[in-house]
């Protein structure tokens, strides 16, 4: 049975505490309605923007979309689409899908906000991890996962990465949002592969794992900073291409094809290291790299 199924179709209590929190915050509540789906209460409100805020996990602004979506708000001269916010506390509305929309309404000078609220807020999480399948880079997507997992880490002490499988939808993006973090530029999309293959949820609660996760990012900062020497050394060669860094990793990959059993984390990555700091650059000529280049961009063969 779906949840409220038995509610009826009056309001539940909790509907009508929210309609009065929202009104005690200044706002209006236009509607309470079931969604279609679950036929869970939402309502439908028009909120006091200065107490909406982006969730403090998701990823960042594009400036590019914010600037996009405003000038298209603006030529209509309306706003259709409403945001979906959650409210933790009294006086505090969370949106964890409408934060180029609403920084586009602070722009315009809006007082109000249309919004969609969503009565459970752990509901955020779930909706944070589609933001997440459609983020526009790697880095967005590591960055919006581990600023979660710091979230939840706060929130649910008791709970660990295996329940929140879903919502980070990737161990390794866990793994290279913590790289993220202190380095914007990190090249995560080479690594990927890789931590893509090896890296896992790791058990038990995030206080546990935490850490462990903190120690398999400093295992793949220490080989970025080995293919960082090597790839130094290439370019006093003359060998400079944007695709050297995939090259050196390609030939060091601890994961051949002929492998029939998986290395743990870090068994491929303290490998990896060790294939780094052992690669001959006095082999490799520029053709080599280039041919490299073009195989990675050929399309595979169904």
């Amino acid at each position: 049975m779906k949840e409220n199924a038995g509610d009826g179709d009056d309001p539940p209590r909790r509907v009508r505490e929210m309609t009065e929190r929202v009104s005690a915050d200044g706002g209006t509540v236009l509607a309470a309605f079931r969604e279609p789906v679950g036929g869970h209460w939402h309502l439908f409100c028009l909120l006091p923007l200065d107490k909406v805020a982006p969730t403090p996990y998701q990823r960042d602004l594009s400036p590019t979309h914010v600037k996009r979506l405003h000038d298209a708000v603006k030529k209509i001269d309306r706003f259709v689409d409403p945001i979906v916010v959650v409210s933790p506390e009294p006086g505090v509305y969370w949106t964890p899908n409408g934060h180029h929309r609403l920084k586009v309404l602070q722009r315009l000078k809006a007082e109000t906000c249309p919004a969609l609220l969503l009565l459970e807020p752990e509901v955020a999480f779930q909706i944070l991890a589609l933001n997440t399948e459609k983020a526009h880079n790697l880095k967005e997507k590591s960055l919006e996962v581990i600023r979660m997992y710091r979230g939840l880490a706060e929130t649910q002490p008791k709970k660990g990465e295996e329940d929140y499988a879903f919502q980070f939808e990737a161990p390794h993006l866990a793994t290279l949002g913590l790289l993220y973090e202190q380095n914007k530029r990190f090249a995560g999309g080479a690594f990927a592969p890789l931590l893509r293959r090896v890296d896992g949820f790791l058990p038990g609660t995030f206080a546990r794992t935490l850490p462990q996760r903190e120690a398999r990012a400093e295992k793949v900062r220490a080989a970025d900073a080995a293919l960082v020497d090597v790839v130094a050394q290439l370019k006093k060669r003359g060998i400079r291409h944007p695709f050297v860094k995939n090259y050196v990793l390609a030939r060091t990959s601890p994961l051949s094809r002929a492998r029939k059993t998986m290395p743990s984390f870090d068994q491929a990555l303290d490998k990896l290291i060790a294939n780094i700091e052992g690669f001959d650059v006095a082999k490799v000529r520029y053709d080599d790299v280039q041919r490299g280049a073009m195989m990675a961009a050929a399309p595979s063969a169904d």
